[in-house]
Order: C-alpha cells, then sequence, then structure tokens
C-alpha cells in the first residue's frame, strides 16, 4: 500500500475520532481513547472489508466505506463501554 493511502487513511480515521469527541465531549483522555478507537477500526474495517470482497466507497486501495463503518462502531462500543461505571 502507498504511503499517500496510509497518510490518507490515517487522516480519515483522526477526523473521525476528532469529530466523535467533538460530538461527545470529554476530557484530553476520552480525545486520545476516540482517536485510538477511530484508527484501530478503520483499518480493521478496511481489512475486513477486503478480505469479504465488500468494496464500497473504495478509493484506490483504502476501502474507505468499510473503514467508516467499522470506526463508527468501534467508536459507538468504545464509548459505551468506557462510561460503564462498575459498583464497589
Amino acid at each position: 500500500m502507498p504511503l499517500s493511502t496510509i497518510l490518507f487513511g490515517i487522516l480519515l480515521s483522526s477526523a473521525y475520532g476528532a469529530g466523535f469527541h467533538l460530538f461527545r465531549g470529554g476530557s484530553l483522555r476520552r480525545f486520545v481513547l476516540f482517536l485510538v478507537l477511530a484508527w484501530t477500526g478503520f483499518w480493521a474495517g478496511d481489512t475486513l472489508g477486503w478480505l469479504l470482497g465488500w468494496n464500497f466507497g473504495a478509493v484506490g486501495l483504502l476501502n474507505v466505506g468499510m473503514g467508516t463503518l467499522g470506526a463508527a462502531s468501534f467508536l459507538l462500543i468504545g464509548d459505551f463501554v468506557s462510561r460503564i461505571r462498575l459498583r464497589q
């Protein structure tokens, strides 16, 4: 995969994480959490999309559609799990 494709994927997934942080709010710690979740979900979605042959929204070698779905699902699930408080 060319460097330009990787950088575009990182830029796009970082925008998803930052946008989700603006939407949900929180501390710097949650911002870093959202960035990591968006990066992980985007690349997992991209890889899964290519493995399954689902390549909607592909931009060159980057499966943007599946990457977006992966990032969104990781962000939503990660936000839900991070808000769970354990009783003592």
